[in-house]
């Protein structure tokens, strides 16, 4: 079981253990804890530990399947891990879900409005449940978002259902804010504007929890990035520091045949096309690799940074090709960052 700590200002923490969500980072955030989910003989999570600091978006990546709504609804309480408790602002989410919940704001897919509402009367009935102050905070929102409050929810668009939504969600300033692929299906200008709410809120010095496979919408606004493919988390890291200690190697062989050269650095992702060789190399000694390739009479590689969206690509790859077993790319930062994967 994990230690539960007190948060940055008031005390609270969000702590899970065993199973799923945990909030500790020595007093300075969220994190997520997992250790076996499945349904039948689909293995949906397994072994997931994710720490989050406070006042960061952090983007949960990976394609659909991955296991990200299930770790969303673990840590809402909506479905019961396999084993282990799960403890989430200091309460066992089975037996605290619902005080959970009304300190937690969360945005679905397919958020579910009642349409024979209005959009002003969804908040005063949704402030029923808050303390005093949501209905007010609601209609600073709606206003913010350019959403006419005597409109028939059913009478909206999808992006200004997701508003909406978003609205309803951070009313009562939640510290931890889960947005479980909110901008699908949403129109560029919509989806914009719905993500960079999201620093706003991470300024106040609240947690964004961003579930997504839109990767250059997410890359404009996330701090963090956690890739998750098959059950399994490959890669948690802040984004900047990804992006700049990732480099692109690309090798093509004349004889596919030829083994390629021992890449010196971390390798994140090796994904082969027949002569052509890709690797995502953390670390990359390039001189030490040159001097290899010139040893074994290779040609010179092409190197190169890659954004995010190549590096997801590139693990995605590699691990669809070898989705049984224990992930070998697997990065790690000192634990003075508080974002580790155990």
């Amino acid at each position: 079981m994990a230690s539960v700590v007190s948060g940055p200002e008031d005390g609270r923490s969000v702590t899970a253990s065993g199973n799923i969500f945990e909030r500790d980072t020595y007093g300075t955030g969220h994190s997520v804890k997992k250790r076996h989910q499945a349904f039948g003989k689909t293995l949906a999570l397994d072994n997931v530990t994710l720490n989050i600091p406070s006042g960061v978006v952090c983007a949960v990546l990976g394609a659909n399947g991955a296991g990200k709504s299930t770790a969303i609804r673990l840590l809402l309480g909506l479905d019961d891990p396999d084993s282990g408790e799960l403890e989430v602002l200091g309460m066992n989410s089975k037996s605290h879900a619902l005080e959970i919940r009304s300190r937690v704001g969360y945005v679905a897919d397919q958020p579910p409005l009642y349409d024979w509402m209005t959009v002003d009367e969804i908040g005063w009935f949704a402030a029923g449940f808050y303390p005093t102050g949501y209905q007010h905070e609601y209609a600073t929102l709606i206003k913010k978002f350019d959403v006419a409050g005597d409109q028939k929810i059913a009478n909206l668009s999808k992006g200004m259902r997701a508003k909406v939504a978003l609205s309803l969600a951070m009313a009562h300033r939640p510290e931890l804010l889960i947005l479980d692929e909110p901008t699908s299906g949403l129109d560029p200008l919509v989806r914009r504007e719905f993500l960079e709410s999201m620093i706003d809120v991470s300024a106040e010095g609240r947690t964004v929890l961003l579930s997504s496979h839109q990767v250059s919408e997410v890359e404009r606004v996330a701090d963090m990035v956690a890739i998750l493919l098959n059950g399994h988390l490959l890669c948690v890291e802040r984004l900047e520091d990804l992006k700049r200690d990732t480099t692109e190697v690309v090798l093509s062989l004349t004889d596919p045949a030829t083994a390629p050269p021992i890449i010196p650095g971390s390798v994140l992702a090796h994904v082969p096309f027949g002569h052509e060789h890709i690797w995502m190399v953390r670390n990359l000694d390039i001189d030490t690799l040159l001097q290899k390739c010139a040893a074994q009479q290779l040609p010179p590689p092409q190197i190169r940074k890659p954004g995010l969206e190549d590096i997801l690509l590139a693990m995605l790859r590699e691990y669809r090709s070898n989705p049984i077993g224990e992930p070998s790319t697997v990065t790690k930062k000192p634990a003075q960052e508080d974002i580790w994967v155990d």
